[in-house]
């Protein structure tokens, strides 16, 4: 059985309630699909939002930076809660009216005080699954990380448990009224194709297709004429 996630004032879905979902199982697919989060909290009652790249590992969410960067180091020098939202495109929807164009598209938002990693052993290995989950098996082939880099990065990470996942996946929703009016409405899908190699310098014999980039999954909905 899917376990729940905390429905609080914050994480509740007020708007458009009808497209929330509180499923823990759902909001995981969703966090390990995605490769970049974005990441808000204040700062002398500015507020800022960082994007970043992001990794899960059980019912923690992680992200890095460097170990001075405001989303890593502020919130561990004056704990607050911070707000992450992680959102994936997953089509275009047309309709035929303007006022009912949308997008089709999955997210989370996540609301947690995060906990900083400075344990040396655990922050490798936090390296290691976040680069699994970019380019699985290519940490093994890589020039081992040295004291430096593990210095001047910082790992944090929150549980997931106050949260939300907000969704739609639909074709047009016009007004009956316009149903008939003589324009093509529906579904146009959207797919990320992962990157390709460019402008990069390698050495002879080097073997480029060992290890691939992550290629995300997105859903593909059915247009409607």
């Amino acid at each position: 059985m899917s376990q729940s996630l905390e429905e609080t004032a914050l994480s509740k879905v007020k708007r458009g309630p009808n497209r929330a979902s509180y499923d823990k199982d759902l909001a995981i697919e969703i966090i390990d699909a995605a490769l970049m989060c974005h990441v808000g909290q204040t700062k002398d009652g500015q507020v800022f939002v960082t994007p970043t790249c992001h990794w899960r590992e059980g019912d923690y969410f992680y992200w890095h930076a460097h170990s001075k960067a405001r989303n890593v180091k502020g919130p561990i020098d004056e704990p607050e809660k911070v707000c992450i939202n992680v959102s994936l495109l997953d089509g275009l929807v047309l309709a035929r009216s303007a006022m009912h164009h949308s997008v089709n598209y999955r997210s989370v938002t996540l609301f947690g005080v995060p906990e900083l990693i400075d344990d040396k052993e655990e922050k490798v290995r936090q390296f290691k699954l976040f680069l699994d989950k970019v380019s699985p098996g290519r940490w093994e082939a890589l020039r081992p990380v040295n004291e430096q880099e593990i210095k001047a990065t910082g790992v944090v990470r929150i549980k997931i448990e106050e949260a939300s996942v907000k969704m739609r996946a639909e074709p047009p929703i016009d007004d009956p009224a316009d149903n008939e009016w003589p324009v093509w409405a529906g579904v146009v899908p959207l797919k990320e194709n992962g990157y390709r190699l460019s402008k990069t310098r390698f050495k002879r014999n080097t073997i480029l297709s060992q290890h691939r980039p992550m290629r995300t999954n997105t859903q593909k909905s059915q247009g409607q004429d």
